[in-house]
């Protein structure tokens, strides 16, 4: 099931939480001494650095998938570390992430360390609006070798965030991501509901999807239906990219969201009304459109307001994923909305030209 860390750091004694946390979350993820450290020394950090210079924030702790993917095999999960603030911002990103820097009495370890010796680091900052600093920390060291080198370039990276509702230690969303062949299938399930029984039937369709990523996504729907029904079910839609023909193929049952930007901006993908592993609908429509390097999808969970503004922001998609996701989550919030259900959001966007992770 997906165990999440969620830790809100509005004091000093939350920072020792943030580091046992991220030892947890490298538990999980089967890292070594060396690597469960560099993950408590970066959770560390990124939690001081939000008492310091945010007056606080929010510390999402998990163990993922790596942002690309290895087609054919299934690659080892790695620990993401998303750091959000909704604090002054910063005005020089490049200053802040030089190894060193420091603008308050922090560990000395700073971002640009953070960055140093974790696997893959992004951060995404903006004057007067706050600032995600994000990093994985897996089973090799240096950056951006979480995922094997892939026999087919991929054409897409994904990441995502999950928040449990109400601190709780499960999550009943998931998201998961496959790669077979030239296919990139991309998921998100929210199983009925929240708490242990909604974690099972998310999980039991990420195991699912793993057997069935091969398959056009309305058929995926189908084969996760049979394999759902011993559990309460859940709402999960599937979005396949293929790189050959450059076509996304879309579709979903129940109340997961769906926002494709194009050049022409952005645009819902509709589902179907319905449970998977319950009530399925008949027909299962597919939508498609053609994916380009100016495209970005985002799925979301109801957690999510259904009327939340996409980021505006020109540049995000050169972002790492789980940044663009972790963004979402916080733009989106509300102290006027409270989130009453586990919320969870996965990104797929393109490979940047440099070919970065």
């Amino acid at each position: 099931m997906p165990r999440v860390w969620d830790v809100p750091v509005h004091d000093s004694t939350r920072v020792r939480d943030a580091r046992v946390a991220a030892e947890g979350a490298a538990a999980l993820a089967g890292l070594d001494r060396n690597r469960t450290a560099a993950a408590a020394l970066v959770a560390t950090e990124l939690a001081t650095n939000l008492l310091k210079h945010a007056k606080g924030g929010q510390l999402l702790i998990e163990t993922v998938p790596p942002p690309t993917l290895p087609a054919g095999r299934e690659a080892a999960s790695v620990v993401q570390i998303a750091a959000i603030d909704h604090g002054p911002g910063m005005a020089d990103v490049p200053a802040a992430l030089r190894d060193g820097f420091s603008t308050a009495s922090t560990l000395g370890a700073g971002l640009g360390a953070c960055r140093r010796i974790a696997d893959d680091f992004d951060l995404h900052s903006v004057p007067g609006r706050g600032t995600v600093a994000l990093a994985r920390i897996g089973t090799t060291r240096g950056r951006n070798r979480t995922a094997a080198p892939a026999p087919v370039a991929a054409a897409a990276r994904a990441g995502g965030v999950n928040i449990p509702f109400a601190g709780a230690e499960f999550s009943g969303d998931a998201w998961a991501w496959v790669r077979a062949g030239h296919r990139t299938t991309l998921m998100l399930a929210d199983g009925l509901g929240h708490g242990p029984e909604a974690a099972r039937a998310s999980s039991a369709a990420v195991e699912a999807l793993r057997r069935s990523g091969h398959l056009p996504p309305a058929e995926v729907l189908r084969y996760l239906d049979a394999e759902l029904r011993p559990t309460r079910g859940a709402a999960v839609a599937v979005a396949q990219l293929d790189a050959e023909t450059e076509q996304l193929s879309f579709s979903g049952i129940g109340n997961i969201g769906a926002r494709l930007r194009t050049g022409e901006g952005w645009r819902p993908l509709l589902s179907r009304p319905g449970i998977v592993g319950a009530h399925r609908p008949t027909t299962i429509p597919e939508h498609r459109a053609t994916w380009g390097a100016d495209c970005l999808l985002v799925l979301h969970s109801d957690g999510l307001p259904s009327r939340w503004t996409p980021p505006a922001d020109a540049w995000l998609a050169s972002f790492d994923p789980a940044v663009i996701a972790s963004v979402t989550v916080r733009d989106a919030s509300s102290s006027a909305r409270p989130v009453r259900d586990d919320t969870a959001v996965a990104v797929l966007s393109p490979v940047p030209p440099d070919g970065t992770p």
